[in-house]
């Protein structure tokens, strides 16, 4: 590989972290050997348990061991969940990659604009301003994928109201694909409610069949309708058969899957019975 002159390296490890975090290694190991590189662009992620790390390690410092790559700007972002777990993000400036995972609501505001692909996670509530950072900071995004438990600390009762309350509407304009399997129903509300967010393009859609029951009030719901309208898939936490209401709900559904948790949340096609 001495001859090239061109290297984008994409890497998401687990427990990695003296490789993800030294600089100095990975310049010493594998780019000083490869004299002709001129251009170098990277992501590398890697999380950890907090007491593995020793010593614990600050942005400046993982970013002063980057020094020695001479190929342009570079960032790194820690994320640590309560007290036991870290996640390292180190990347290049600007951002080439389709692909960004596992981020929470503590990542910088900066333009992300190749990204399609996305999955967020947290231990703190996201609000609305964080949906509307990802719609700004990621707006080639096709697929979305949210975890987060924690119910959302600004909530004007909107399970029951259709108004919208003093904030803008978010669009997701390219958004096809969203997975909410396994959110709070307050995520379920932000994002099918048109009030809080439009996405005009949705296709797939992921999510606890209760949860959908209930903020779209047994598929009655005019202003969860929308968001739904061209849903062709549909894919929630167990096997069930679908009623009227629900095939009417989403005129434009083809096939149904659900998921199956005790099986590596494999991905099972329901067969398309309508319950009278």
């Amino acid at each position: 590989m001495k001859h090239l002159e061109k290297l984008a390296l994409y890497l998401r490890l687990r427990k990695r972290y003296q490789f993800v975090i030294d600089g100095k290694h990975l310049y010493n190991e594998i780019l000083a050997n490869m004299p002709q590189l001129h251009t170098f662009t990277f992501y590398m992620s890697t999380d950890n348990y907090i007491q593995h790390l020793d010593p614990l390690q600050s942005i400046d410092d993982i970013q002063q061991a980057y020094t020695n790559i001479k190929y342009g700007q570079t960032t790194c972002i820690i994320d640590y969940f309560d007290w036991f777990k870290a996640t390292f993000h180190i990347y290049s400036l600007p951002f080439t990659f389709t692909r960004l995972e596992d981020i929470t609501s503590q990542f910088p505001t900066i333009g992300f604009c190749t990204v399609t692909y996305l999955s967020a996670s947290d231990v703190i509530p996201m609000e609305h301003e964080f949906f509307m950072g990802i719609s700004r900071d990621f707006p080639m995004l096709k697929c979305f994928t949210l975890k987060n438990r924690h119910k959302q600390e600004i909530h004007h009762d909107e399970l029951k109201s259709d108004k919208n309350a003093s904030y803008s509407i978010i669009e997701y304009s390219h958004l096809i694909s969203l997975d909410l399997l396994n959110v709070h129903i307050d995520y379920v509300i932000q994002f099918l409610l048109e009030t809080k967010t439009h996405i005009p393009r949705l296709t797939e859609l992921k999510l606890n069949y209760n949860q959908l029951e209930t903020v779209t009030m047994n598929f009655t719901r005019d202003v969860t309708r929308r968001n739904c309208a061209k849903v062709n898939r549909l894919i929630i936490n167990d096997s069930r058969d679908f009623s009227k209401d629900v095939y009417q709900y989403f005129p434009s559904l083809k096939s149904q899957f659900y998921v199956d948790a005790f099986h590596k949340n494999k991905i099972y096609k329901n067969p398309s019975i309508i319950k009278e």
